[in-house]
């Protein structure tokens, strides 16, 4: 495994008219390293994820993704970069008129050469993965949410990255099911050697999957380290948080 970080974000600075979000934002994650990102409303995680995979460019410092500073690319190199890296939206973000199946085939039609039989192994193969084979011809409205969290999270396995973010990978759903998505995650890591990062204010989730945590606060780090270092940090910013994570239901 490599020592250098497969992400890093130098001096990352992001605005929105007047509105700072990211006030110099110094980052790395390593290779193979599930990395969370945890801070209150309006604090800058989503726009600092976006970063990563050339959403948005930085009004200064740098982003870079294996070796490759992103926020200078454009076109196919950029495209290459983003196929590498997975992104779990928070709602799932799966296509209500198709299938399952469809859902997934649409990503491999589109950017693989695979044959149409090689195309099912894929797709069967995640779906199995993912402990839902028999779900391959329902339509989203017919899944669970836990049910439609772990196919988005096929979908976005589908085309092998490297890389995945995830934004509230658990949000909306009961114990049972934070605990089977946030397992997931970590055989990706354990079984596939997949980098993750994930923003999550879920307790649960995080102390499954975390081996690092950053606390985002005004639109900087205030606090890394374990969940536990970062929960225990005496500053009234995260005494707030997790406080009322803690009361969540």
């Amino acid at each position: 495994m490599s020592t250098e970080p497969i992400i890093r974000l130098k001096g990352v600075e992001k605005s929105f008219g007047p509105l700072n979000v990211l006030k110099g934002i110094d980052y790395e994650v390593g290779e193979g390293v599930s990395s969370v990102i945890m801070g209150g409303s309006g604090s800058g995680k989503s726009v600092l994820i976006k970063h990563v995979v050339g959403l948005l460019k930085p009004d200064a410092g740098e982003v870079w993704v294996s070796g490759k500073r992103v926020d200078t690319l454009d076109g196919d190199e950029l495209d290459m970069i983003r196929l590498s890296i997975g992104y779990l939206f928070q709602s799932g973000a799966l296509f209500d008129s198709m299938s399952v199946f469809e859902n997934m085939e649409f990503f491999l039609e589109r950017h693989s050469e695979m044959t149409r039989p090689e195309r099912e192994d894929r797709i069967m193969e995640y779906l199995t993965w993912v402990g839902l084979p028999e779900k391959r011809h329902h339509r989203p409205a017919e899944l669970s949410g836990g049910q439609r969290k772990r196919i988005a999270l096929a979908r976005a396995l589908v085309l092998g990255p490297d890389i995945m973010l995830y934004d509230e990978p658990t949000t909306g759903l009961d114990p049972v099911s934070v605990r089977s998505v946030s397992e997931l995650i970590v055989r990706l890591r354990e079984e596939l050697g997949v980098t993750s990062v994930a923003i999550t204010h879920d307790l649960l989730c995080a102390e499954i999957i975390a081996d690092d945590v950053h606390f985002l606060y005004e639109g900087a780090i205030l606090t890394s380290g374990s969940l536990e270092q970062v929960r225990g940090t005496d500053h009234p910013a995260l005494k707030e948080f997790f406080g009322s994570t803690d009361s969540d239901p």
